[in-house]
């Protein structure tokens, strides 16, 4: 059954048009090839140290340096690497709800990243799922396992080609041990008729640093809910997102900072501009448990609105269990700066290209978080692609 809008996660969704009975896992048809679209794509992430490709849920491609096999770090097949049951769920439990319950049944090539303890990968590992079949039921899983003392970057990729009507279900778990340090960046470049409801689950433990992007940019409705428990003493868990809405878009946000262990530390800061008739939506909740005293959290949201017709929902929150705690919220929905384009236009900057420049300069403060190296490149370029596409211009 179809998650209900009455419910308090689920309100301002769309998930009431979903007509599920429209998709339909792909049956795999043998060795498929890398995309060139997206083969294009993962040339622009240099230098990195290993690739999983997955086609419509299926693994077509495994590549890591022998540098890094040499040190123990697997990558690929869950399947391949270790017994699924001990790996699938560990951080993000039993599924809540039919679209996690879809993904546990019917991922088919889980992908594992895992990096032992002391080890430290130079290079980000990009993990890109490509979608192309209309129609298709999509559910990729990916874990990464950060051991003892270890540091990886990884790079998700959700892509899909433009006009392609499929469904896109992703389950994302994050497992950082003690004094780990992982920095995740979610690329989602969804084409324009596809819908995604995914799900990142992270676990920090003690004095680990997890650092996690979203850059939201494609689907017709896309939804994603984070998970961040912070369970260990002195654990870090950051979460940043860039979005930008256009057409009839909705990008849909759900976070839920959890602070389970004391003088953990957790900051967030999702950035978004909507334009045409585009939704964005952000709920959040910063949750403080009785025994999570020292805690030090911050969630941010700020939107800037290109086009009347756009609009944006804001709404975080907070639940303290404990008095011994630094917490702080605040959101905004507005236009944009009309100080600052008056101070560029009187300078004789034509006003469509300081509108540029000011949408351009809103979005750089939360790329100066992203956590991976090449990505930003990435984003920058999506961010221009919708200006030119006629946001703020």
């Amino acid at each position: 059954m179809l998650p209900d809008t009455a419910e308090e996660v689920w309100r301002y969704s769309r998930v009431d048009e979903l007509q599920l009975d429209r998709y339909a896992p792909v049956v795999d048809s043998g060795p498929a090839d890398v995309p060139a679209a997206l083969d294009a794509l993962l040339a622009e992430i240099p230098e990195r140290a290993g690739v999983v490709v997955l086609v419509d849920g299926r693994l077509v491609r495994v590549e890591l340096a022998a540098t890094w096999v040499d040190r123990g770090v697997g990558v690929g097949a869950l399947a391949d690497a270790a017994p699924g049951a001990e790996v699938l769920g560990a951080v993000a439990g039993e599924a809540t709800d039919l679209f996690g319950l879809l993904n546990d049944a019917l991922s088919a090539d889980p992908v594992l990243v895992d990096v032992p303890a002391g080890v430290s990968v130079d290079g980000p590992i990009v993990v890109a799922s490509w979608t192309s079949t209309p129609g298709a039921l999509v559910t990729p899983r990916l874990v990464v396992r950060a051991g003892a003392d270890a540091e990886v970057q990884v790079v998700d990729v959700q892509a899909s080609p433009d006009g392609v009507d499929a469904l896109v279900l992703p389950v994302v778990e994050l497992d950082a041990a003690p004094s780990a340090r992982l920095g995740y960046a979610n690329l989602q470049l969804l084409g324009d008729a596809a819908w995604q409801i995914a799900h990142q689950s992270a676990r920090v433990g003690s004095q680990a640093t997890l650092r996690a992007f979203t850059a939201a940019f494609g689907g017709s409705y896309a939804r994603l809910r984070t998970d961040c428990r912070l369970e260990g003493r002195g654990a870090t868990g950051d979460l940043f997102a860039a979005y930008f809405g256009r057409d009839d878009q909705t990008l849909d946000f759900r976070t839920f900072q959890d602070h389970a262990a004391p003088d953990t530390t957790s900051e967030l800061l999702f950035k978004g501009a909507v334009d045409d008739r585009s939704r964005s939506v952000y709920t959040g909740l910063i949750q403080v448990r009785p025994d999570a005293r020292g805690t030090n959290a911050v969630q941010t949201n700020r939107n800037v609105k290109l086009s009347p017709d756009a609009w944006a929902e804001s709404v975080p929150n907070l639940q303290i269990e404990n008095n011994d705690v630094r917490c702080a919220h605040a959101s905004t929905v507005g236009p944009i700066d009309e100080d600052q384009l008056f101070y560029l236009e009187s300078r004789g900057v034509p006003t469509d290209v300081a509108e540029r420049l000011v949408v351009g300069g809103f979005f750089d403060e939360v790329l100066a978080q992203l956590p991976v190296r090449g990505a930003e490149s990435i984003v920058r370029r999506c961010i221009t692609e919708r200006l030119d596409a006629g946001g703020a211009a």
